[in-house]
Order: C-alpha cells, then structure tokens, then sequence
C-alpha cells in the first residue's frame, strides 16, 4: 500500500514542467477570455471553472496518480503561482501584462457599448455599478472603469455625488457661524 501511495508514475522533472505549462496555459487563457470571469463568477462562470480543472488534471499529474505525485503537482503549482504573484508586485511590466489595465466603459456620462460588449457584460451590471456609487443614471458618471482585477469602478460627476463626512463637517461649521452671528445680533427669535 505505502509503495503505491508514495512511487510515482511520472519523473518529477516532466511532473514540474507540465504542472507549470499547464498554469501558464491557463493564465493565458483566462487572461484572453477577459476579467469579468475572475471578478464576477455567476453560475455558468463557476460551473466552467470546476470543469476546468477537472479538465487539465491529467495534463498535470499524467498517468500518475500517486499520493506523492499530486501533492509534489500541488507544491509546483503553489510555487509557480507565488512566483509569479511575487513578479507581478515586483515588476510593473510584468503585472501589466499579466492583468492588463483599465479599460473605459463610460466616459462623460456616455457608455461605451462596443467595449461593454466586447467584454462580455451589460449595461445593466455598469447602471448598478453606478447605483452602487450613489449615482441614479450612468449620465451621471464622469468615468467608469473596469479594473484589471475585474472590479467596476465608479466615478460621479462632482455635482451628482453623495455628500461624505467633510461635506457634513463644512455644513455644521457653516451652521454653527450663522448661530454665532444671530447670537451675536442678539437675535433670539420672536
């Protein structure tokens, strides 16, 4: 029993480099499918993404299927997958091909449909993108992105945003000097 869990069928040289083309592989191909899929997995995104890695387990592992020889693919992966995290946050080049950049999907309150729909999302997902900021309309946007790690990001037009904390702040100061003044008028109501 011992003998079958820990022999592997496979060397761990041709283990290592498969384990590492398939990562390769599959960061390229995610990468060419688009970033809404790492962002914003509904149902179907997530059914692809199990099948996916039911799909290339024999790429990785080959006619083995060792204990040894799935946790020796496993600490390959980990290994490949820190390395080139730690790349990425090392080298600009690096990151930016491996992510991207933003990418414009409205513009001065106007979407930019052929964009929108090139990467696979709808107008619907950028108006509650916009909901979600505080703004009622997508023409009330100055600018919404779509990040490299997928996330929508929002920017309202200076006159449509919602007030924040300093906004609240300047309107008590400004409440507290008109007291002052109508105190100081002697001015205490009728």
């Amino acid at each position: 029993m011992w003998h079958d869990l820990l022999t592997t069928g496979v060397p761990y040289g041709e283990k290592a480099l498969r384990t590492v083309l398939v990562y390769a592989a599959i960061v390229f191909l995610l990468r060419a499918v688009g970033r809404r899929d790492l962002a914003q997995l509904n149902t179907l995104d997530l059914v692809v993404m199990l099948l996916l890695s039911n799909v290339v387990q024999n790429a990785v592992i080959g006619q083995d299927d060792s204990l040894a020889g799935g946790l020796f693919g496993a600490a390959v992966l980990l290994a490949a997958n820190s390395a080139v995290v730690h790349a990425a946050s090392r080298f600009q080049r690096v990151r930016q091909l491996l992510e991207g950049h933003p990418l414009v999907l409205v513009e001065d309150g106007r979407p930019r449909r052929r964009t929108i729909a090139r990467l696979g999302l709808r107008t619907s997902d950028v108006r509650a993108a916009v909901r979600r900021q505080g703004g009622d309309d997508v023409s009330e946007s100055s600018l919404v992105t779509l990040e490299p790690g997928g996330t929508l990001l929002v920017k309202l037009k200076a006159a449509d945003q919602s007030a924040d904390k300093a906004d609240i702040d300047e309107l008590r100061a400004a409440l507290r000097r008109i007291e002052r003044r109508l105190d100081a008028a002697g001015t205490d109501g009728p």
